[in-house]
């Protein structure tokens, strides 16, 4: 075994016993790692009540060499999750982002990029400057950037044809991007979609600007969109997610206010 120091999001806690805890944990330096916390459950735990659910810790773990769950020995609370009392929303918004992190991301893969968009998205719904919607949006169309998983917005997605964004856009989540006209002939499980709606999908997958750049300048945190405009944009990207992950995220059953 070889001990790790990391810096830590909480995403899953289940009981193993009268006083332990199996965890999941999204971390900055090694990804997604699964760990026991011996003895968590304690009054007296060796864990500074660092292992609440969205909470962000510094920990160190025993890295297991052959399988099997690693050991944390130590936390230490950085951040927890508060969303406005009573804001169930932004509350269902942060346990979101955890599915999706659970889902989308694979043991031992880090992708240090993503950790900080977690990081600042639960930032971000702790507060009350933008809308919760603009905020989830961001993180999924990011998330899909930052993991590959992108759909191709901009060219056919079979012929590499470039598609403007005019009128409507034909769409499939199977194939993984929009289509050309001559393209989408033959094809099942496609959609049209409009002009607005793609152009927004682009906006919320661009990358920030420079580090140099006017803080909240990005163009997602103020981009108004119309009330149909986003109920088009809510259901293909719970449509592209539900066919990526093989499952409708169980979260969705709580976000419907997002598309309204």
């Amino acid at each position: 075994m070889s001990a790790e120091k990391a810096t830590a999001l909480v995403l899953r806690a289940v009981e193993f016993s009268e006083t332990s805890y199996v965890l999941t944990l999204w971390t900055r330096e090694f990804g997604r790692i699964s760990a026991l916390a011996k003895g968590a459950r304690r009054p007296k735990a060796p864990f500074d009540s660092a292992l609440d659910l969205l909470t962000v810790c510094r920990i160190l773990f025993l890295r297991k060499t052959s399988g099997g769950l690693d050991l944390l020995t130590e936390a230490r609370l950085e951040r927890r999750f508060r969303p406005p009392h009573g804001d169930l929303a932004r509350l269902y918004a942060g346990y979101y982002v955890a599915e999706l992190l659970l889902s989308l991301t694979d043991e031992y893969d880090p992708h240090p990029e993503l950790f900080d968009l977690a990081d600042a998205t639960l930032v971000e719904l702790a507060q009350v400057r933008l809308p919760v919607a603009a905020i989830v949006l961001r993180f999924e169309w990011m998330a899909l950037r930052l993991l590959g998983h992108l759909p191709l917005l901009s060219a056919c997605v079979e012929c590499a044809t470039p598609v403007p964004a005019a009128g409507r856009v034909a769409f499939s989540a199977l194939a993984g991007g929009v289509l050309c006209p001559r393209c989408r002939g033959g094809k099942r499980n496609v959609i049209s979609l409009s002009a607005a709606a793609i152009e927004a999908m682009s906006t919320y997958a661009e990358p920030d600007h420079t580090p140099d750049a006017v803080p909240d300048a990005a163009r997602w945190k103020t981009m108004q969109l119309e009330k149909k405009t986003r109920a088009e944009l809510r259901g293909v990207l719970n449509n592209y997610l539900s066919h990526l992950l093989g499952h409708r995220p169980q979260m969705h059953d709580y976000l419907g206010f997002l598309g309204q």
